[in-house]
């Protein structure tokens, strides 16, 4: 599946709250979520390659999974 990250998720990557997560990060979280998300949803837990606690907010499209935004722990 195609994962499409919005330009405000790529945005918040640049925060400090975001720090050490990236992209390949979030599209191997998107693309672990089975099934399929009609509404956006907030899925949590997802750990990045250094050690850092993120969730996402994703809704599937006619395109792919888009990835709303990312919130670091």
């Amino acid at each position: 599946m195609k994962v499409i990250i919005t330009e405000h998720a790529r945005k918040r990557l640049r925060d400090l709250r975001q720090d050490r997560i990236t992209i390949a990060d979030i599209i191997n979280a998107a693309s672990g979520i089975p099934g399929r998300i009609p509404t956006a949803t907030r899925f949590r837990g997802f750990l990045a390659k250094p050690g850092r606690v993120f969730d996402i907010v994703a809704k599937d499209i006619p395109g792919g999974r888009l990835v709303i935004t990312i919130i670091g722990k």
